[in-house]
């Protein structure tokens, strides 16, 4: 169901991959809501993923764009402004990597180069994008800009390893930068920690299942979906939310605020 909440806004989706993904998702709701938007991803990851089938679907443009580039991010605003025929109303960072991850390394064995690379893409990025927005005057006044966070920056999940880390600093970057983007822009800043989520990126982690059965019994609500996520994300790009800034709110069906629940303590209770 539309209730055209994002009518005549632009935007800019980064880090759509396939349909599993959350910014894939975010995509077609913010469509559907009546917003107009540029999507961008890395050109590596745009040759794995299926972003020209969302592009068509949701009438918008690619634009190849690696988000640890201020260049690219230069020219990304740029031509995002032509295309969509003014400001930015909203942004969505959606982007994470641990090349630590992709190679096995245990948090107490990381490889530091391979941290540095995950920590730019994964947090940096975040800083770089808000920065040209900022430095352009990119952003329309009550625009909003979100990011997607996990509950590892603030518990133990120990194979989430330094990503728990990147995530950290992603949403100590949201606080900082989004104080300044308020005070002088009027830019909305917030991070969304969401409900581990079966994405391409987020099953690469070792033991993911585990933590979805886990945070699915945890949780009063459930875990929350993409799709769920997604909806979040277009009340945060809508007027209604226009004096929300610099929170991280949990979409995870509660979990944040469970210490134990009912179906978790009876799996270790003696019969």
């Amino acid at each position: 169901m539309s209730y055209n909440l994002l009518k005549g806004k632009r935007g800019i989706i980064f880090g759509a991959l396939d349909e599993n993904s959350i910014a894939w998702k975010t995509a077609e709701r913010v469509f559907e809501e009546g917003g107009s938007f540029v999507l961008t991803n890395a050109p590596v990851a745009m040759r794995m993923g299926k972003i020209n089938e969302l592009a068509e679907k949701t009438n918008s443009k690619v634009i190849p764009a690696d988000a640890t580039s201020t260049d690219d991010l230069e020219n990304l605003i740029e031509q995002s402004q032509e295309i969509l025929g003014g400001k930015i109303d909203f942004v969505l960072h959606s982007i994470g990597m641990s090349v630590n991850v992709r190679k096995g390394r245990h948090y107490t064995d990381l490889n530091y180069s391979f941290s540095e690379k995950g920590w730019d893409v994964s947090a940096l990025s975040f800083h770089k994008v808000m920065q040209t927005l900022y430095k352009k005057d990119a952003m329309s006044e009550w625009g909003s800009i979100v990011a997607l966070t996990y509950m590892a920056a603030q518990r133990v999940f120990p194979d989430y390893n330094d990503m728990a880390d990147n995530k950290a600093y992603l949403e100590s970057i949201a606080r900082s930068f989004g104080y300044f983007f308020g005070k002088d822009k009027k830019v909305r800043v917030n991070t969304i920690s969401q409900s581990p989520t079966p994405t391409t990126a987020g099953q690469g982690v070792k033991g993911f299942d585990g933590f979805i059965a886990y945070a699915d019994k945890m949780s009063p609500l459930g875990n929350a979906t993409a799709l769920d996520c997604a909806n979040y994300t277009v009340t945060l790009f809508s007027d209604l939310t226009k004096r929300v800034t610099l929170q991280n709110l949990y979409n995870d069906g509660g979990f944040s605020n469970v210490g134990v629940s009912q179906e978790v303590m009876e799996r270790f209770v003696e019969k």
